[in-house]
């Protein structure tokens, strides 16, 4: 029987019926891979929020104002090899995401904090940085 609220205890199913903790050794390991696919997950948002800022700052911008006149803009911007690669990258990302927001909806509170221990631990790591070009596209959702 599933959880549908949150409980404490080291016999967790995450993601899948064969990911199954069922002693403490299994049950903390499971919850470092989480902490490290978190730290992961905040680790490629900050490459491909700066991809997506050396991709656009490597082609000037038209003369229309897209910030006033968005369905007016014809600007084109990076290769469709760029354009390929953000969206994997985006892909992927969006991916790890999700599974990290299932493992979260295991109900388990270990495995709410070692997630969100994880999430803040990589931004600290590797957006947490004063560089104003990667914190205008700042978003805490883990999913987008």
């Amino acid at each position: 029987m599933m959880h549908m609220t949150f409980y404490w205890g080291r016999e967790v199913t995450i993601l899948f019926d064969s990911w199954k903790t069922n002693s403490w050794l299994s049950y903390l390991l499971s919850l470092l891979i989480l902490s490290l696919f978190s730290i992961f997950f905040q680790y490629l948002e900050d490459k491909r929020i700066r991809f997506k800022n050396i991709k656009n700052n490597n082609h000037p911008s038209s003369e229309t104002n897209s910030t006033t006149t968005p369905l007016l803009s014809s600007k084109i911007s990076g290769s469709f090899g760029a354009k390929i690669a953000g969206a994997i990258l985006f892909g992927f990302n969006s991916a790890i995401g999700y599974l990290l927001m299932l493992a979260v909806m295991s109900y388990n509170g270990g495995v709410l904090v070692a997630i969100v221990v994880g999430l803040a631990v990589g931004y600290f790591l590797f957006r947490s940085s004063d560089d104003e070009a990667a914190l205008a596209v700042d978003n805490p959702c883990a999913c987008a």
